[in-house]
């Protein structure tokens, strides 16, 4: 149970003593944060007229203003509502060595639109919160939470003392007096909120603030005495391990005789680039978003396919995006940052040329993370992919296999062609000797992230055409799909 009711008053003699010595902590703090490249993110919420802003204006001047950025989570923008819940939080979350501060965060969005959803769609939020934390954090993303509180005939007071104020009226609104109107039960949703937001590892911060001098003090405090702790704990060499599930896929069960006439391609390729041209401009009126991600082993025809896929779209409604090694600003962010950052907005589509799991493919292979980290990387992209899906997006993962010896042939084949040659590298060759560890890895990602929300396709690829065609034959039928859902 949360303390709503401890509150204490200081002096304003006693709080420039006290504070002097703690706005210089704090900026000691956020250097040997900045040196270590460790992430905070401090989250600011409260009731409203709480002193959220004056509390986040006393933190600004102790910070270093190259190291901050802060996000005010107020109305959404058409951008933000035309995206998942988590998109526009992702896109402002602090790299290495920085500091973001919400003034209000993902928590404010529920309650804003608690009385919209269901008991169902509310503990899906708060599971969503509690794995996106927990994600950042095993990132190394330290998150402090603030909750500010007042009474609510304090709340009062301060609406009639900023209504007064010319420059500040327009800060009250009909909407601050609802909520001093249902203070008690707007209260208790946040309460009920707090409460199933909170781990052993992730705790709430409870401050009252009916003197704001005093929450300063405590706010100063408790951020303080948090990353004194989280920045001088050792490194863990190995976090707990998750094991895999035992193996219930096999590439070596994929048909690879599959095969197509040109006649038959010509046929079928015209009729589903003219469907996919229909299909694009319906699922812009549904606002439904859509992301398509290619995997598959180099020299697959990932390029060719998604070629041909687009080949009859309006540009205007899709992006293509290529995946190669991050660059430094990616580097500096949580690996999958750069995916949401690029996550479609209603009625677009995205594709993605190699996606977020290079963490369980090349980056497990080659040893560019530990292995904790590609072990947890599976319930981390489940649990993205759930929430995009649970949001309204349509999520179509191929997987283009070929044999072994047919890559080998498409490989000779770029030699020896002029236009082509640019795309065999020394690089394809190396992964080419590590084919039974990648076999191993793809074998582990289709096994542990082929979800109900968000399955693999696996497609036969020795055959161009036939598997182009099979791509867009589930493409065309999972939209079809899902504009039948929206239609019910």
């Amino acid at each position: 149970m949360f303390d709503f009711k401890s509150c204490h008053k200081i002096e304003k003699d006693e709080y420039k003593t006290i504070m002097e010595p703690l706005i210089i902590k704090l900026g000691e703090l956020q250097r040997s944060a900045r040196a270590k490249k460790i992430p905070i993110l401090v989250i600011l919420e409260g009731l409203d007229a709480s002193g959220k802003g004056a509390v986040m204006n006393e933190l600004l001047i102790a910070l270093d203003p190259r190291g901050y950025k802060v996000y005010s989570n107020n109305k959404d923008s058409e951008e933000e509502v035309l995206r998942p819940f988590f998109w526009k939080f992702w896109k402002n979350l602090p790299g290495e060595g920085e500091i973001a501060i919400f003034d209000r965060g993902w928590y404010f969005s529920v309650i804003k639109n608690i009385k919209d959803i269901d008991k169902k769609e509310y503990k899906r939020r708060c599971k969503e919160i509690m794995d996106t934390e927990e994600l950042l954090q095993n990132g190394k993303t330290m998150i402090i939470k603030f909750f500010l509180f007042i009474s609510k005939d304090e709340q009062k007071k301060r609406f009639k003392k900023l209504e007064k104020n010319p420059s500040t009226s327009w800060r009250v609104t009909k909407e601050d007096w609802e909520s001093n109107k249902n203070y008690d039960e707007i209260l208790e949703e946040y309460e009920e909120l707090l409460k199933n937001t909170e781990s052993e590892k992730d705790r709430w911060n409870i401050i009252c603030s009916e003197d704001i001098d005093s929450a300063k003090v405590q706010v100063f405090q408790k951020a303080i005495e948090f990353l004194e702790e989280s920045l001088n704990k050792p490194d863990k060499d190995i976090a707990d391990m998750i094991p895999l599930k035992e193996k219930t896929f096999s590439l070596d069960s994929v048909n690879l005789t599959e095969s197509m006439s040109r006649r038959e391609y010509k046929k079928k390729l015209k009729k589903y680039k003219e469907k996919l041209m229909e299909l694009e401009h319906e699922i812009y009126v549904k606002r439904i978003p859509v992301v398509l991600a290619y995997e598959g082993w180099d020299a697959a025809g990932k390029g060719g396919n998604i070629k041909r896929t687009v080949d009859r779209l309006d540009p205007r409604g899709y992006d293509v995006i290529p995946i190669a090694a991050p660059n430094d600003i990616e580097k500096k962010h949580h690996y999958l940052w750069r995916f949401w950052k690029d996550f479609p907005k209603g009625g677009h589509i995205t594709i993605f040329d190699r996606t977020w799991y290079g963490r369980v493919l090349v980056e497990r292979v080659e040893g560019f993370c530990k292995e904790e980290e590609w072990h947890r990387a599976y319930h981390e992209i489940n649990s993205m992919e759930s929430q995009w899906s649970d949001d309204g997006a349509v999520v179509l993962k191929f997987w283009l296999h070929i044999s072994k010896d047919e890559q080998l042939r498409r490989f000779k084949g770029r030699e020896k062609t002029s236009y082509k040659s640019w795309k065999i590298t020394e690089e394809d060759w190396r992964n080419r000797e590590k084919w039974d560890l990648y076999k191993d890895a793809v074998e582990d990602m289709i096994t542990m992230t082929s979800t109900e929300a968000s399955k693999w396709n696996v497609i036969a690829g020795n055959s161009k055409r036939s598997a182009r065609i099979k791509v867009m034959e589930i493409i065309i039928e999972e939209l079809e799909r899902a504009l039948k859902k929206r239609e019910k």
